[in-house]
């Protein structure tokens, strides 16, 4: 179908803003070309893409479908100019990142402090989500890589994943389970303790249920959250028994301790994944180095 690349573009712009005078705010040209636009790719489509009200516009249907397409696609033509603009250089361009809160607090810091001192002109855009969800952000092109938990269930067989750090989920409480201290405690024994743990959305949640499964037992946590911080948080006033990686938990902790498992849980990998049929620019490729 010989459609202008034009009026993908202008229907990008207003299935992002919602917004007839806002996009052509962004593309510089009359509301009324916006409008002109969308009507020449309805019909070249043979669908409506917009339902149009005085008060507000909206995707249909279709229109949603149609986006999921454009907008990876808008992505990549970003990403091109952004690398081509750079030419070759650090001394522009943008760093993408795909990374969940607990990694950036716990491994990226010290390196986006290094990254940015060696090239300050490069601009970093962080965007925090799960691990599953960066994974997302990933394969539709809204970031340049994602550093996420592994095994992830959100990574496809197009994306390279180099592992950059291993690591152990641990159980941590206060002395409120102090008779647990010291003692080898099987995970039958605790799943009648108040299980503190990321909610279903995340890869550490699939892997602790994987676990519990294995040994055909149910998980029923107390409490679910999003964040590892407030886990632990929870853990140190006594609510629970909070699930999160050994790296949350400071060394000689005088709050918490570590339960000590019958059953050994598997190492997991902190991974940098990136698409293999995406080229990588200067400034996503040195920060990967110093990984």
């Amino acid at each position: 179908m010989d459609i202008n690349y034009e009026l993908y573009k202008v229907f990008y712009h207003v299935a992002n803003t919602l917004s007839f005078s806002e996009a052509s705010k962004q593309l510089f040209i009359s509301q009324s070309a916006v409008s002109q636009s969308i009507k020449v790719l309805e019909k070249k489509l043979n669908q409506p893409l917009f339902i149009r009200s005085t008060k507000r516009v909206q995707l249909t249907p279709e229109g949603e479908i149609l986006l999921k397409h454009i907008e990876p696609a808008m992505n990549l033509i970003k990403q091109g100019e952004n690398q081509l603009l750079e030419a070759n250089t650090l001394n522009g361009g943008q760093l993408r990142i795909g990374a969940s809160d607990t990694i950036c607090r716990y491994y990226l810091i010290p390196y986006l402090k290094e990254f940015h001192r060696k090239y300050p002109n490069v601009h970093i855009k962080v965007t925090n989500q799960t691990s599953i969800a960066c994974a997302k952000l990933l394969e539709s092109g809204q970031v340049d890589f994602a550093i996420t938990n592994y095994p992830n269930s959100g990574l496809s067989n197009t994306q390279n994943v180099r592992i950059i750090h291993e690591f152990h989920d641990v159980f941590a409480a206060n002395d409120e389970y102090g008779s647990l201290r010291g003692k080898t405690v099987t995970l039958k024994e605790l799943q009648t303790c108040p299980i503190l743990m990321l909610d279903r959305k995340s890869t550490t949640s699939e892997f602790l249920h994987s676990m519990f499964q294995r040994h055909q037992l149910d998980l029923v946590p107390e409490i679910e959250l999003s964040s590892n911080e407030l886990l632990i948080d929870l853990a140190r006033i006594g609510l629970g028994i909070a699930f999160v990686p050994d790296y949350c938990i400071p060394e000689n902790d005088p709050d918490l301790f570590i339960v000590h498992l019958e059953e050994q849980l598997p190492a997991r990998q902190m991974v940098v994944a990136y698409n293999e049929n995406i080229p990588l620019s200067q400034a996503a490729r040195q920060f990967i180095d110093m990984l």
